[in-house]
């Protein structure tokens, strides 16, 4: 399930790169694209930082 989900955060991040470089050609408006690149990294990394915390002692 764990492999699954990185692999498609992964798959939105290449998706958003993609629609990125083509709002740098202005074919597609950048204020739309540059929102969802920020997403997506912002997505991944905090996905990938939550993990092996230490929550206290219960």
């Amino acid at each position: 399930m764990r492999k699954t989900l990185i692999g498609l955060m992964i798959l939105f991040f290449i998706i958003s790169f993609y629609l990125n470089m083509l709002g740098l050609m202005q074919l597609i408006p950048i204020y739309i694209t540059s929102p969802l690149l920020f997403l997506s990294i912002f997505i991944f990394f905090s996905f990938m930082n939550g993990r092996n915390k230490f929550k206290g002692f219960h």
